[in-house]
């Protein structure tokens, strides 16, 4: 279906790494991909850049914070933008303790302030892992590093992302917290059509914006993401493969919330990088971090809890 010849623009809409094939092979039949699924690139964004290069395909994102700084960026050239600023709810652990995080069920961690998603990428946002993951993500669709690439935690979720400039000016994308408007702009851009369905954002309604820098300590997921998005090739598709493996575990109650980043860093340390070569490697790559992430949640594992 991703490459059927009548297809002009394909919705990467899955969850984790099964997304990761059906999209390569759209980009490389020249599709427009309107990308939802941000674990693709994490997985090997090297090889669905080449694609989309060689092929002419547009690759467009649907996460409200990358479609924010698609917006942003419009007009701007690369030279004059300093760095990216993605903004973070900080999820339903925000302001908890390490020992809260630590007894957190399920049901507490998919308590999100702001979203309404599926299980695996709420639980991502209560690590902040989600926030490291489109660290990697925003690396691959506009071209900066990782040191050029920051978070911000701002609760409102108001301000979907930002963009400092050089002279430093700061552009921001600001609208209401419903993913209608991110996948319409995906759909229609670069043209753009009337949303009537939302609401406008009501300015006068909002009694202030909040920011604050993200705390890697209580978050370890960011520290990892930023380590697999500098140390490059294979990395980051263990990280991701070691990260859908422990979330699941959490889910069903194998392992506690703040085992999670310890079963992606025992991963990402028995790693054996290589180039991001071909699509076997890849999914080689992805095959034998989940092998090594079951081995050590079963390590982890405690008694199953009864969560509600």
């Amino acid at each position: 279906m991703a490459r059927h010849e009548s297809a002009d623009t394909i919705v990467s809409a899955t969850v984790g790494a099964v997304g990761f094939v059906p999209t390569l092979r759209a980009l490389e039949a020249g599709k427009r991909v309107a990308l939802a699924n941000k674990e693709t690139l994490v997985m090997a964004g090297e090889l669905m850049t080449r694609a989309a290069a060689e092929s002419g395909a547009e690759l467009l994102p649907v996460d409200s914070e990358h479609n924010a700084l698609h917006q942003c960026l419009r007009g701007e050239t690369r030279a004059e933008v300093r760095r990216l600023i993605l903004t973070a709810s900080g999820g339903p652990f925000r302001s908890a303790s390490s020992r809260e995080m630590k007894d957190a069920t399920v049901a507490e961690a998919m308590r999100h302030p702001t979203w309404s998603m599926g299980a695996k990428i709420t639980i991502d946002s209560a690590t902040l892992m989600n926030k490291g993951l489109e660290v990697i993500e925003a690396r691959w669709l506009f071209g900066f590093g990782a040191d050029e690439i920051d978070i911000l935690v701002h609760p409102e979720s108001v301000v979907h992302s930002m963009i400092e400039l050089v002279d430093g000016s700061v552009i921001a994308q600001l609208g209401v917290t419903d993913m209608r408007h991110a996948i319409q702009y995906a759909l229609t851009y670069p043209e753009r059509h009337a949303c009537r369905a939302l609401p406008s954002l009501d300015l006068t309604k909002l009694s202030a914006l909040h920011f604050e820098a993200p705390d890697p300590e209580r978050f370890p997921c960011l520290k990892l993401a930023y380590r697999a998005l500098r140390e490059g090739g294979t990395l980051p598709a263990a990280l991701n493969a070691a990260n859908e493996e422990a979330v699941s575990a959490f889910i069903e109650g194998r392992i506690r919330l703040t085992e999670i980043p310890s079963v992606i860093e025992r991963v990402m340390d028995s790693h054996e990088k290589q180039a991001v070569s071909s699509l076997s490697v890849v999914l080689e790559t992805d095959s034998a971090a989940r092998l090594l992430a079951r081995e050590e949640i079963a390590r982890l594992s405690v008694e199953p809890r009864v969560v509600a």
